[in-house]
């Protein structure tokens, strides 16, 4: 399959549909992805994420909602925006009472913190370039964002077969609702039969590491290399597509 870039992601090229396809897309907003993941602890539900991905004018646009399960419901939203570079734009993130803000500031990123509703804000700089990814807390559509990011700069397609530099690459990332910057690894892993819903499918694994986490990431390298699943095995974590 000939694969083209139709979006650019977290800085680089989000490798999608096929050339015909494409080609009908109207000008304007595109939908590059839309769904919603569902988060089980120890097999039982207990956050519904759900996410959009847009692409207008060269600023790519990644929304999500978190939605707990339960008697005591609550909600998270965050907003991601970078340009066809890699630049970001804004992230903004809120969960009803506190929100918080991340722009560029000289080249460096500086966070704003609003703990509650009418509270000073503070500031945080990072010594950051603004072309770090964003990987805030319980948002794996952001994971999904920076899988697009190390797939297309690091792998390519020969003979039909994906091909990756050997080894893991290292990214600079910043944790807004942490208000710290970490350093992570992902790395390829190969083709694996994992069975998702009762249904056994072949899909990409990913590694995802960092210093005190370590995430198995699968994705479909046959529907634009959409996240489909994550497993966290020290936390009895499961992430999978609904």
């Amino acid at each position: 399959m000939k694969w083209l870039t139709v979006a650019v992601l977290a800085g680089t090229a989000l490798l999608c549909a096929s050339d015909k396809k494409d080609k009908a897309k109207p000008a304007g907003a595109q939908q590059v992805d839309a769904g919603s993941f569902g988060v089980f602890i120890r097999g039982q539900r207990v956050v519904t994420e759900t996410f959009t991905v847009h692409q207008e004018n060269s600023i790519s646009n990644v929304k999500s909602q978190l939605q707990t399960i339960g008697a005591s419901q609550t909600s998270q939203h965050s907003d991601l925006q970078m340009t066809a570079s890699g630049e970001l734009v804004r992230y903004e993130w809120s969960d009803g009472s506190g929100s918080l803000v991340v722009t560029p500031n000289n080249e460096f990123l500086l966070e704003k913190i609003t703990a509650s509703p009418g509270a000073k804000q503070a500031e945080q700089p990072f010594l950051m370039p603004n072309t770090s990814a964003i990987l805030d807390n319980n948002f794996f559509v952001h994971r999904q964002v920076l899988a697009w990011r190390y797939l297309a700069t690091n792998c390519q397609t020969q003979n039909g077969a994906l091909k990756c530099q050997q080894g893991a690459t290292e990214f600079g990332v910043l944790v807004p609702q942490d208000r710290t910057s970490v350093r992570v690894r992902m790395e390829l892993v190969g083709r694996e039969k994992v069975t998702i819903r009762g249904t056994e499918r072949e899909l990409l694994r990913l590694n995802l590491k960092g210093e005190s986490f370590s995430w198995a990431l699968w994705v479909d390298d046959k529907d634009q290399f959409k996240l489909m699943r994550v497993l966290v095995a020290d936390d009895n974590t499961e992430v999978v597509r609904d």
